[in-house]
């Protein structure tokens, strides 16, 4: 009987043994984790900065279609066709609903009854941006305040 219960409890604890992970192998586990989201994480967040980048330009070309429209009614983009001021819709921004990671507006001075440039400023998540503000003029010229050697990787990106 004697030999029997220690057959049974060799048994059980030679399961014990092999059943959980060991510290090393949770550290190891850990590192692998630590070194995948270090890769990963700035990826993403450049990724999360296009997608707000393309839906502010997206934004400044819807409304610079409304201007154009606007001239083609009222031959001037500073009047509408029954001679009152226009302005932006309120509340333009990009994203149109939620938070805003840009506002859009008109630069300073420049809405006159030939020419207009539009501006996307970033705001909230997007305010330390690499491109900075965007702007879209009445024939097409685009910029960004980060300087002229980004507007291409700028907009095209």
């Amino acid at each position: 009987m004697n030999i029997i219960n220690h057959k049974l409890f060799a048994t059980k604890w030679q399961k014990s043994q092999i059943a959980g992970f060991t510290l090393i192998e949770v550290m190891i586990v850990v590192a692998i984790i630590g070194v995948l989201s270090m890769i990963a994480y700035p990826s993403y967040t450049d990724y999360v900065s296009r997608v707000n980048r393309a839906d502010a330009k997206s934004v400044l070309l819807e409304t610079t279609q409304l201007l154009e429209r606007n001239y083609t009614e009222a031959n001037r983009y500073d009047r509408k066709s029954d001679n009152t001021a226009f302005t932006l819709p309120a509340g333009t921004q990009s994203p149109r609903t939620g938070t805003a990671k840009y506002t859009i507006s008109f630069v300073a001075g420049t809405l006159a009854a030939n020419t207009f440039t539009l501006q996307a400023i970033p705001v909230g998540t997007m305010a330390s941006d690499a491109c900075g503000t965007f702007t879209l003029t009445n024939i097409g010229v685009k910029g960004v305040s980060s300087g002229a050697t980004h507007v291409d990787e700028c907009w095209n990106r």
